[in-house]
């Protein structure tokens, strides 16, 4: 969200959370809860819910089950998902780039924003954020369904919290390498009318071309390391609780 828009110092991960414990307290560090959990709750279960049921039936019409199968099984859920949850990713995104909205809640900030920019506004960003959240998607449960067999094949590791875990550490490194410059761009999106300094991007080509002609093609990775900070636990967490779910409840493994 730093320098939108213009070249400039970078500040590091580190710094931002210093400044930003120092400037306006610990609780600063959940703006955004509330949508960011509501959105958690319903674009993580759809995601995981759609992609066996969408590998089932590629597996049916095509009679495989190969990495491609699996590839797009993922990014259709992915897609899918994020398209019916777009709104609440962007009233988080708002609460957390403007910290006085947060007095009138996750509800205050969407009436402003309807009423402001319209009923569309709340939509910004969604095809970066599809597109992103198919790469991820994809990425995640190919690379972990991928890592699964090929681990189990390589090496002693059978069905249970080891290979769990190890396919999960591998599916987060992979994800966050192909879903960080989307990440910047759906969020630079999102945010185009909170910064003075941003230009009018057209759509995420676009807004892409601009973040690579002002700043560098290395502006695209832009908070990559707290990107991964956040989604390799997310992803192993999320994994090993699914696998955990999934046997308690007598379905069968991923």
């Amino acid at each position: 969200m730093q320098l939108v828009g213009q070249r400039g110092q970078l500040t590091g991960m580190g710094q931002v959370f210093i400044q930003v414990l120092k400037n306006e307290g610990p609780r600063s560090l959940y703006l955004g809860l509330t949508p960011a959990l509501t959105r958690s709750l319903l674009y993580g279960g759809l995601r995981l819910g759609l992609y066996e049921p969408s590998k089932y039936v590629c597996d049916q019409a095509f009679g495989s089950s190969n990495i491609f199968v699996k590839i797009a099984s993922g990014a259709f859920s992915g897609a899918i998902s994020t398209a019916m949850t777009n709104p609440v990713e962007v009233i988080k995104v708002r609460l957390q780039m403007n910290s006085g909205s947060t007095k009138a809640g996750p509800i205050g900030e969407m009436r402003k924003i309807v009423s402001e920019e319209g009923v569309k506004a709340l939509w910004k960003g969604v095809g970066p954020a599809m597109a992103r959240a198919a790469a991820l998607t994809a990425s995640q449960l190919a690379t972990y369904d991928e890592s699964k067999r090929i681990l189990r094949r390589l090496t002693p590791l059978e069905e249970g919290f080891n290979l769990h875990l190890s396919s999960s550490i591998v599916a987060g490194m992979v994800s966050t390498l192909i879903t960080a410059p989307m990440d910047m761009v759906k969020t630079r999106l999102m945010l185009q009318r909170e910064s003075e300094t941003l230009g009018r991007y057209k759509n995420g080509f676009h807004c892409a071309y601009q973040v690579i002609r002002t700043e560098g093609f290395r502006a695209l990775y832009k908070g990559g390391f707290a990107i991964f900070a956040r989604l390799g636990p997310q992803t192993t967490i999320t994994f090993v609780l699914c696998e955990k779910l999934r046997e308690v409840t007598g379905l069968k493994a991923l």
